[in-house]
């Protein structure tokens, strides 16, 4: 498989097993939905790593598939290719990507997908579909600007250019930049700590907010007005609150 599930102490991690440089082709693209899927429907994962190996996350799209594909064939597959990654985006569950090598193209976009991102010290991100004559197409033009605003986008964008872990930091395209050896160690521990927590209200805060990106303010209000007062029925709130008053705050186990 192109990709697998591993499951361990709530933790799920996706990872990318395509050498050498996890090319996503079709194969791929379509286990990496299968995948998401599964992640958003198993209640033993309660929060997702997106992994590549110690060597390269994903280096972007299969070239040599794409080349010998026409117009016609595209627009039948362009659905399909943005489709796999908005499930990987919509996993109702805190997701983190850990970055390693190359992030570019599909791999950028990918990483774009997760909630978190932790990058390697010589880790390389960029969108050069520009180089191909193309534009980004699972995602790039829509999630990159909403991550860090519209200009710094359009600079990637427009020159296809890779930027280094220290700038990709510096305008907000990773989160974290650690040494490439820590890198998977930490995502998982980003993953595995909230992996504890309340999974329900975990799931109300990131659609809120992912909600929110995506509409005006007066529905994103909407929404995490439903959401604060729905989570009055659940056990996690019941559990949260009592553990305040009894043994004041950060205190409350969730499982």
């Amino acid at each position: 498989m192109t990709v697998t599930l591993e499951v361990a102490e709530g933790v799920g991690t996706m990872r990318l097993d395509r050498p050498p440089m996890n090319a996503l082709d079709i194969a791929t693209q379509d286990r990496l939905k299968e995948l998401a899927e599964e992640a958003t429907r198993r209640d033993d994962v309660r929060a997702v790593v997106i992994y590549g190996g110690e060597r390269v996350f994903a280096a972007g799209a299969d070239i040599k598939e794409m080349q010998n594909m026409d117009h016609a064939a595209m627009v039948q597959r362009s659905r399909g290719l943005q489709d796999a990654f908005t499930a990987v985006a919509r996993i109702p569950k805190p997701v983190v990507a850990a970055i390693t090598g190359y992030a570019l193209g599909g791999g950028c976009e990918l990483a774009l997908c997760a909630d978190y991102r932790i990058a390697a010290d010589n880790a390389k991100l960029g969108q050069p579909e520009i180089l191909l004559g193309l534009i980004p197409g699972a995602g790039g033009t829509q999630r990159l600007p909403r991550l860090i605003g519209p200009s710094k986008a359009k600079d990637l964008i427009f020159t296809g250019r890779q930027v280094r872990a220290d700038e990709a930091l510096a305008i907000g395209l990773v989160d974290r930049v650690v040494p490439a050896a820590e890198v998977y160690e930490q995502a998982h521990a980003w993953a595995a700590k909230l992996a504890q927590g309340p999974a329900i209200a975990l799931r109300a805060a990131k659609e809120s907010v992912d909600t929110g990106l995506e509409t005006d303010i007066d529905t994103g209000l909407a929404v995490e007005r439903n959401w604060f007062a729905g989570l009055f029925a659940t056990e996690d709130r019941e559990r949260g609150m009592r553990s305040f008053v009894e043994e004041g705050p950060g205190k409350a186990r969730f499982l």
